[in-house]
């Protein structure tokens, strides 16, 4: 295949499969329904993907495997094996402890995924990585918003049409990789697995400046994502309105591809790490100003609080990301990639269940207050570690 077509299949791939990760959250009111839960379930299914997501990612940055084997097959493996599990959610087991587990399995396959993705375009793109991460996190926001567009165009049909959808979908992107995309030209081959380079890479100060800003970054975007519907659910309810939970969730959520794309493109004139920093800066203020914009404010204007939130807490996603891949040894990015991704998964588990523990102890308008302490850790650790 012609060069100029890679990075184009690669995000097309990475849309497809990357929507698995919230298929379970865009029929969350139909599993509510199925298995008796109450409001905790929007929390246990996010929770559940990004645990077997997080075991995963330390799975395969511990055994090197994308390092030593070929990314694009292990790629093509994880996305057929991701979606089998994805499409097992439509049978009723009885007992809501095995939708969980089947969730866990699609988080932990979704490890050969997403960061294996990025390693197959950083294999491709050395100058200007940037830009192309840029378009791949893009391609992620969009996926993982796109069950939520499935279900508003589908709410006359079975819940379970998501579940099929996202289900092929993700079998799509997995063929389009692996027909389509070989191991690229700078991948470098690890010849066996090294249990301590996913430690030892910390040693390195330019990588972990990155990851620790990144780390304040995850702390906040998963558990935003994942209560995008509860915010607006919320707010028809504070101010008797009528919003579109389903296609304002993906709005909101999938508007952040375009910040990606931009953000990908303007750093490689202002630089990753000044983007960065304005980003996470203006993703802890929105954190901030939320409750004024709960209580005070017009439909019109609370949605385009939510909108720009969408935009500026994903955007320094793919800059961190190019700050980590360029900080590693290049026989590690694969290795540094997933063990960064790793850490960062497990800190929005503990940001997700806080909010979920929270969520009517504190007021709604003010309980993703709490999310700003991602934003200043990461500006505090950027700057100065």
């Amino acid at each position: 295949m012609k060069s100029k077509l890679i990075l184009p299949v690669i995000v097309l791939s990475q849309f497809c499969c990357t929507s698995l990760w919230f298929a379970g959250n865009a029929v969350v009111p139909d599993l509510t329904s199925l298995y008796a839960l109450d409001s905790s379930a929007t929390g246990h299914l996010t929770s559940a993907v990004q645990f077997g997501f997080i075991i995963g990612t330390l799975v395969f940055a511990v055994f090197t495997i994308a390092d030593r084997h070929s990314p694009s097959k292990v790629f093509f493996a994880c996305a057929i094996v991701g979606a089998l599990f994805n499409l097992t959610l439509i049978v009723d087991y009885g007992y809501f402890s095995i939708p969980l587990t089947l969730r866990f399995l699609t988080g932990f396959f979704l490890a050969g995924i997403y960061p294996v993705g990025m390693k197959i375009a950083a294999d491709y793109y050395k100058k200007g990585l940037g830009k192309s991460l840029g378009f791949l996190v893009g391609a992620l926001v969009l996926g993982t918003a796109f069950p939520h567009l499935i279900k508003n165009f589908t709410s006359d049909l079975p819940w379970k049409s998501v579940i099929i959808v996202t289900s092929i979908s993700a079998v799509l992107g997995g063929i389009l990789i692996y027909l389509f995309v070989p191991d690229g030209p700078y991948r470098s081959k690890s010849k066996a697995p090294n249990f301590s380079s996913w430690l030892s890479i910390f040693k390195v100060v330019p990588f972990r400046k990155a990851a620790f800003g990144y780390f304040g970054h995850m702390w906040e975007l998963y558990t935003f994502w994942a209560f995008v519907p509860l915010m607006l659910i919320g707010y028809n309810q504070l101010h008797n309105q009528d919003l579109n939970v389903s296609l304002y969730s993906f709005i909101i959520i999938g508007g952040g591809s375009m910040a990606c794309a931009v953000g990908g493109i303007l750093s490689k004139q202002f630089g990753a790490k000044s983007l960065a920093t304005l980003f996470i800066s203006l993703s802890g203020i929105c954190c901030l100003l939320s409750p004024v914009f709960f209580i005070y404010a017009d439909s019109p204007f609370f949605v385009s609080f939510l909108i720009f939130w969408g935009l500026v807490v994903i955007a320094d996603s793919p800059l961190f990301s190019s700050l980590v891949a360029n900080s590693a040894p290049d026989e590690q990015k694969a290795t540094a990639l997933t063990i960064t991704n790793c850490i960062g998964f497990a800190i929005t588990i503990v940001s997700i269940q806080l909010i979920t523990v929270l969520n009517g102890v504190i007021a709604l308008p003010y309980l993703f207050m709490i999310l700003s302490i991602g934003p200043l850790f990461g500006l505090m650790n950027f700057k100065t570690s």
